[in-house]
């Protein structure tokens, strides 16, 4: 009977669809955790495949990819260094189940599946995947370990049914996206399960972006005695081992490093600059393109692509028309220089003229209005899609949540464009933003320390410079009124009257709900972007664009 055992904890940021690529990280993972003397290394939830594939597991060709990148491990495990937990899709007669697979010595030695499929907010298992048998341990090395998949550790029935069929040791696997808050929230789940079980617990994260999805790692060790005994880094790939030992009739597991927790504002950021940083490169493009108005949005965005991806792969265009402020050109100028990005001026005056020019024998002498500036946000567009086509950039828009839950912004202008990493933030933490940044350098951040967003960008009232002397107060209510509510709305999902009870003017919450029900047609062809809130308004919130409700 043994009494130790070292477990590698491989913290990694996979690529959806890339077996290979993700097998080859598997093998450099599992050989980091042998010089560390890990007799047994986890991964986390699907990470041959990445995860979430979507539909693309139910290609064939694909799951014979996955079987084939198991058999090739199950082949490497002949070698006598650590045996293996790798988590795959895999077919099991006519069904087809997220799992783990045991791996030893050249053999599989058991295979356990994914049972509580998630079908909520941004999950959609039961899609693609079957449910497996409520689980009992996997036996290695004499040590029963249960390995409950992501989901099924959230309720108490997964890890229950281990515990009473002899588990010594939780070993979880997952694919648990960030959203701001809930590190706290999955330890304390953890917490419940040890209460529950009485068993050591582990909480393998995956680490990465994927499209709108951001993997914050974070994985973290809980004691038989409910407290903290490792947590790994949050935001960054990691292999770490970790030991159990026998202690009496049970097992403890052995006090290990501990990340500090970083405050909601750091890891926002952190989050955005490596959603940006993996989209881009993971989809091969070589740089970015940031049209650069001398607002706060421009500026943070510019900020974060340049941690991302390095200032050298940042090109920032600033396109002033006739309404454009002296101002804001210097505030323009002084950021892109801050933060150490290519900056050039595209005047789209002329093509607004071009523009007057086609359109007067159709618009007669009728007076100019929000025709005139969409005109302006478009010609924008076209100008970047233009650099984006002709340099190979892709396009990031600048639009927050705020604007993008109104319908603040123009459809094929200022929305044009391949990623948005504000997408999900509220404008007045996009303030709280800037001035976090200014003040901290985010650690794997390759831009500037200091400051790189000017005060003047930040103290300034907002904008959008289509007419003279406008300002978003004109068109919306101040931003931490509006926010206020579109939080009810969205993350609360409240009714106005509910929103009217706490205490929000009755006519306010009325017209924000109109916006935010009228705008549905335009973030349906809004670009991706990093998940931050528990409710994101693309993924989460998926409402009909035709809707004759009214309440």
């Amino acid at each position: 009977m043994t009494n130790s055992l070292k477990v590698g904890l491989a913290q990694l940021n996979p690529k959806v669809g890339d077996v290979a690529g993700n097998l080859a990280k598997v093998r450099v993972a599992r050989a980091e955790a042998a010089s560390q003397g890990a007799e047994l290394v986890l991964y986390p939830e699907t990470v041959l495949s990445g995860y979430p594939a979507e539909d693309l597991v139910l290609k064939p060709a694909f799951q014979k990819a996955c079987h084939e990148a198991v058999e090739a491990l199950r082949a490497d495990t002949k070698d006598g260094g650590p045996a293996l937990f790798v988590t795959t899709p895999w077919r099991e007669g006519d069904k087809l189940h997220n799992a783990v697979i045991a791996l030893d010595k050249g053999e599989i030695i058991g295979k356990r599946f994914k049972v509580d499929l998630p079908n909520y907010g941004v999950f959609d298992d039961k899609r693609v995947f079957a449910p497996g048998p409520m689980p009992g341990p996997l036996v290695f090395n004499g040590v029963r370990i249960g390995v409950p998949i992501c989901e099924d550790m959230w309720t108490p029935d997964v890890v229950e049914c281990i515990a009473e069929t002899g588990g010594e040791i939780i070993l979880v696997p997952n694919g648990s996206p960030y959203e701001v808050g809930k590190t706290d929230v999955r330890v304390q789940l953890g917490v419940k399960r040890v209460v529950e079980s009485g068993l050591p617990f582990v909480y393998l994260n995956q680490v990465g972006g994927q499209d709108e999805l951001i993997f914050d790692g974070g994985s973290f060790a809980l004691g038989a005695d409910r407290a903290l005994k490792v947590k790994l880094a949050s935001f960054a790939e990691q292999v770490a081992t970790i030991e159990f030992r026998r202690n009496g009739g049970g097992w403890e597991c052995q006090p290990g490093p501990i990340e500090p927790e970083m405050s909601d504002l750091e890891s926002i950021y952190r989050a955005m600059v490596l959603g940006l940083r993996d989209y881009v490169n993971k989809t091969g493009f070589p740089s970015v393109v940031i049209g650069l108005s001398g607002g706060v949005d421009s500026a943070i965005t510019a900020a974060v692509a340049a941690d991302a991806l390095g200032p050298e792969r940042v090109h920032a265009i600033m396109m002033p028309s006739p309404y454009t402020s002296r101002e804001s050109l210097e505030d323009a100028e002084a950021c892109a220089r801050a933060i150490g990005v290519r900056y050039d001026i595209v005047d789209i005056g002329p093509a607004m003229e071009a523009f007057r020019g086609m359109l007067t024998p159709l618009f007669g002498n009728r007076a100019e209005d929000v025709t005139e500036e969409n005109i302006q946000s478009r010609a924008r567009g076209v100008t970047l899609m233009a650099v984006s086509n002709k340099l190979g950039g892709m396009v990031v828009t600048t639009g927050n949540k705020s604007e993008m839950a109104v319908g603040y912004a123009t459809l094929y202008g200022d929305m044009c464009g391949g990623f948005n990493v504000l997408k999900d933030v509220y404008k007045t933490t996009v303030f709280e933003l800037c001035r976090w940044r200014n003040k901290h350098l985010p650690q794997g951040a390759l831009g500037k320390a200091g400051t790189v967003i000017p005060a003047r960008i930040i103290d300034k009232p907002p904008s959008a410079e289509l007419r003279p002397d406008q300002q978003d107060s004109d068109s919306l209510p101040p931003y931490p009124v509006l926010d206020a509510v579109l939080k009810g709305l969205i993350e609360r999902d409240l009714g106005t009257a509910d929103l009217a009870k706490e205490g929000h003017d009755p006519a306010v919450v009325d017209r924000v709900w109109r916006l935010l029900e009228g705008a549905e047609y335009k973030r349906r062809q809004a670009p991706p972007g990093v998940k931050i809130t528990s409710r994101n308004i693309s993924r989460e919130r998926r409402y009909p664009i035709v809707n004759g409700f009214r309440g």
